[in-house]
């Protein structure tokens, strides 16, 4: 028999209609209820109401934070294909003395490398060939590559001591999206959604936009896995933005039909589904038609978000011209400010290319160009409005590279492959302490001599700089408490805290 027309009478007032999926959901607990059956038949049936109700309280509101968040909303910038951290943070300068030369055994240690350059008889040293120049109160060592980087050092705080469990693309991006290697968890984004809820009712909690690179020479896959729920209610799930043209697709009514129409069809759409809930209790019903309602909202919301081109000549001198280009980082990182000024919790700015096997010297300019004064202007725009203070942004990658070049090795020219064991990333406002450089490398940039931080301890630092435990920072599925930290030790860096 179909299942929806298999009745299991579970509510007094009406009969629900289950599907498999929901019948062994359900019978996790047989026994127990059963048991609750035999004593107290009355029990199951207002027990399975209160659930369904919770059900739906749970899609309408955020649980809120366990104390006061220093950061209300979230920008993070990640750098697709892992930049060098030796080309632009970690400066090595005795490596000029070990060029060509075989990396050391003692260094390695028989650390797993990727299939890309396992085979290579060698892996030769590969200095950078970029100069390097201290700057800010603490003297950070920045590459000649990001100048406008460079004046902003005192309002970052840099960790050159992150390290990954992953050594690929796919399960090292999903394990610092989303806190776990295996596709199908909430992202970062969606639990900031689920925990702190929506500032404006117009538009999305959690928005993603994919910035276009300059140069498309190794391109990864990006893609909705990146910002799903996962288990989490739906409607936590990011909304991507179009770079061109219209921001979200079929946001505006066809032809012949305005708004009075479109208005009557979706009264009409939310009774059939409230039917519908009524009868089969799937708490993703609710989920479905918040979205309507949200898609309904943002008609009028959208369009003056997206309208960029309004801004005044003062934005363009902070992010440069390439802001007025649709599609470029700049452009999404002025988009990402009105995002956040109007209200989105969470913004999540992709850029890619950043997979350097080959041909640094000619692809590493361009993705600097690409990021680099936007990331300025970002930071100096946010606080110029008063917004860094409550913002946290987030720069880097999902891994770094090798001191050791893979394939063909110059002067002027050299490839590096994937290296988890290390790498850079850099935070501002929202509680993070401004003008610190954590963390060590050895002269190689191959392990880390001090102060290591995992992606576990990130995640847990940054939720509580949101007002999150995040031991406490749970959601109930398949009988655990699933959390964006993981199960396996993580500590929030106090250190970096303001």
């Amino acid at each position: 028999m179909h299942p929806f027309h298999n009745p299991h009478p579970l509510f007094n007032d009406y009969v629900r209609y289950e599907t498999r999926r929901q019948f062994f959901k359900r019978g996790a607990s047989l026994m127990g209820t059963a048991a609750l059956a035999m004593l107290a038949p009355n029990l199951v049936c207002a027990a399975d109401k209160k659930s369904a109700a919770k059900d739906a309280a749970r899609a309408l509101r955020a649980i809120g934070p366990h104390f006061p968040p220093k950061a209300k909303q979230v920008i993070y910038l990640h750098m697709v294909g892992g930049p060098s951290q030796m080309d632009l943070f970690d400066y090595k300068p005795t490596m000029a003395e070990f060029f060509d030369k075989d990396l050391p055994d003692s260094v390695r240690m028989g650390q797993r490398i990727t299939t890309m350059t396992s085979g290579q008889k060698r892996l030769p040293i590969a200095p950078s060939k970029y100069s390097f120049a201290q700057y800010g109160k603490n003297g950070m060592w920045v590459s000649e590559l990001l100048p406008w980087t460079a004046k902003m050092v005192d309002e970052l705080c840099f960790v050159r001591s992150m390290h990954t469990d992953a050594i690929n693309h796919e399960p090292a991006i999903t394990f610092m999206q989303t806190g776990n290697q295996i596709n199908g968890r909430p992202c970062f984004g969606s639990w900031v959604s689920y925990g702190l809820g929506s500032l404006n009712e117009n538009l999305p909690t959690f928005v993603v936009l994919n910035a276009k690179s300059t140069n498309t020479e190794q391109l990864q896959a990006i893609g909705t896995r990146l910002w799903s729920a996962g288990y989490l209610p739906g409607e936590h799930a990011g909304v991507q933005f179009r770079t061109a043209g219209d921001p979200i697709l079929f946001i505006n009514n066809p032809p012949g039909v305005d708004g009075k129409v479109r208005r009557r069809a979706l009264d009409g759409l939310r009774q059939l589904n409230e039917i519908s809930y009524r009868t089969v209790g799937d708490p993703e019903t609710h989920t479905r038609i918040q979205q309507y309602e949200l898609a309904f909202r943002m008609q009028a919301s959208v369009p003056e978000l997206a309208a960029v081109v309004n801004e005044p000549e003062s934005t363009y001198q902070l992010y440069g011209d390439e802001a007025k280009k649709p599609g470029t980082f700049a452009n999404t990182a002025v988009l990402a400010r009105r995002l956040v000024e109007r209200g989105v919790r969470f913004v999540q700015i992709y850029h890619n290319n950043w997979d350097t096997h080959a041909n640094i010297g000619g692809r590493l300019p361009d993705q600097c160009r690409d990021i680099d004064r936007a990331s300025y202007g970002l930071i100096q725009d946010l606080k110029q409005r008063g917004m860094l203070d409550s913002t946290l942004v987030i720069w880097g990658g999902e891994f770094g590279r090798t001191i050791y070049s893979q394939g063909q090795l110059t002067k002027t020219n050299y490839g590096r492959d994937h290296h988890p064991r290390c790498f850079t990333m850099w935070m501002a406002g929202g509680g993070i302490k401004p003008g610190l450089v954590y963390g060590e490398t050895d002269e190689f940039s191959y392990n880390i001599v001090k102060d290591p931080v995992s992606v576990h301890d990130f995640h847990a630092t940054a939720l509580s700089l949101l007002g999150f435990d995040h031991e406490r920072f749970s959601f109930r599925h398949q009988g655990l408490d699933q959390r964006l930290s993981g199960v396996e030790p993580a500590n929030v860096v106090s250190d970096l805290l303001a």
